[in-house]
């Protein structure tokens, strides 16, 4: 019985991230570095098309990319978001990016999150959540059941009050967020839900 987890981004992300230095000045060019690295995920055969990147609010810079490795990793809570915040997480020294000795920190989604990247981004202490393609897009383009969200879910993260609220942004650069969906379909990606991948 094996009692370690490690997961490891591919070797490629550091080449789509540019200078460390960089600062990423508008929600269309930090929505536009989640969407490469689901584009090039796709292209490379590292995972499932989709990409996210945690950023401090106010100085744009990255803390920490995420991609899909739900295949290669074998284990189905490796989505793009999850990596992202563990890895801020990692950054930071903390399980929570709210606490203030940090920069407020926000999440950069390809698409929307699915159920259980839902669940990671309430508990993160992001404190705001920017998404590009919308959850039936995935859906549609891709076959993946993305799962049920709760009712009026942008609501609940942004109204909450026991908790530091997330501010919400969704269809950021929508078109171009389609875009991995559909070269992931095109290319005949595996639909990885569960049972899917089961013998016959």
């Amino acid at each position: 019985m094996s009692l370690e987890i490690s997961l490891r981004l591919p070797g490629w992300v550091a080449e789509e991230l540019g200078e460390p230095s960089r600062r990423f000045r508008s929600d269309e060019e930090k929505m536009e570095l989640a969407v490469r690295l689901a584009d090039r995920n796709v292209a490379e055969g590292t995972g499932g098309p989709f990409g996210a990147c945690v950023f401090e609010m106010e100085t744009g810079r990255l803390v920490a990319p995420g991609v899909n490795l739900v295949v290669p990793a074998g284990c189905s809570v490796a989505h793009a978001e999850v990596m992202a915040i563990v890895l801020a997480q990692k950054a930071r020294g903390s399980f929570d990016l709210a606490a203030a000795e940090h920069e407020p920190m926000e999440l950069f989604a390809s698409a929307q999150p699915c159920i259980q990247c839902y669940g990671a981004i309430w508990w993160s202490g992001l404190r705001r959540l920017v998404i590009g393609a919308r959850g039936a897009d995935v859906e549609a383009a891709t076959g993946f059941e993305e799962g049920l969200l709760p009712e009026r879910w942008q609501e609940h993260l942004e109204r909450r009050t026991s908790l530091p609220p997330v501010e919400v942004r969704t269809d950021c650069i929508r078109d171009r967020a389609l875009e991995p969906l559909q070269r992931y379909s095109e290319s005949g990606g595996l639909i990885y839900n569960p049972g899917s991948t089961a013998p016959e």
